[in-house]
């Protein structure tokens, strides 16, 4: 039997080892690493990116899929459920880092198996909603942006879309905040301002991404 944890990200190769050393210090002891990078978890199935096709041809029975949270299969509703049954049917077993969420087919008991399922349905809603949430925030930013002179941007974030992601993760996890600002390189204000504010901290990054009205780049 292997342990084998999948990772979907972003940018770059720190992101990735940062969800290796959260997988181990979760306690699992990992045999093998798959990840795709910069791949995205709405439009992108599971099944049709680079790396994850070949999740279907490692994983065997008696096997444990390790993710970091379900939006690391995706973010879309209908994907990631049918995914996670098609998993579970062959005997494999998903296991999430975030909260140890354990998804395991050779549940047989009624009730056991309809809060699973309810789960798993819940957790794949919240993913998606998160994404389109996240999309919107992007959008309204770059509107925002369109609408302004340069004068009234503002100033330039002090932080990048990674720092962002990363600060969300140990978060997550219950990682003080003191530990975020040293491993992440930020201030603890900036720290609790994304925290408190993360709709803020996406519009900002949105508007400075955004081209200017005049079709020059920032």
């Amino acid at each position: 039997m292997k342990t084998i944890l999948y990772c979907r990200v972003s940018t770059s190769d720190q992101t990735l080892q940062h969800q290796v050393i959260q997988a181990r210090a979760a306690g699992f002891a990992i045999d093998e690493v798959v990840s795709d990078n910069g791949v995205s978890g709405v439009s992108t199935r599971l099944a049709e990116r680079d790396q994850g096709k070949r999740l279907f041809d490692l994983l065997r029975r008696g096997d444990v899929l390790v993710v970091r949270w379900i939006d690391g299969l995706g973010r879309n509703y209908a994907d990631v459920t049918e995914v996670i049954r098609q998993f579970m049917k062959r005997g494999i077993v998903v296991r999430t880092v975030i909260n140890g969420l354990v998804f395991d087919g050779a549940t047989k008991e009624p009730m056991q198996m309809a809060v699973r399922d309810a789960v798993i349905s819940f957790m794949a809603a919240l993913s998606q909603a998160q994404a389109e949430a996240t999309k919107e925030a992007q959008r309204a930013g770059i509107e925002h942006a369109k609408a302004r002179d340069d004068a009234y941007r503002g100033r330039k974030p002090s932080f990048t879309l990674q720092q962002l992601d990363q600060v969300r993760d140990m978060l997550t996890t219950g990682t003080s905040i003191t530990m975020i600002a040293k491993t992440t390189g930020l201030s603890r204000q900036a720290i609790y301002r994304l925290k408190d504010d993360p709709a803020w901290a996406e519009g900002v990054l949105a508007a400075w991404a955004a081209p200017k009205c005049g079709g020059d780049s920032w």
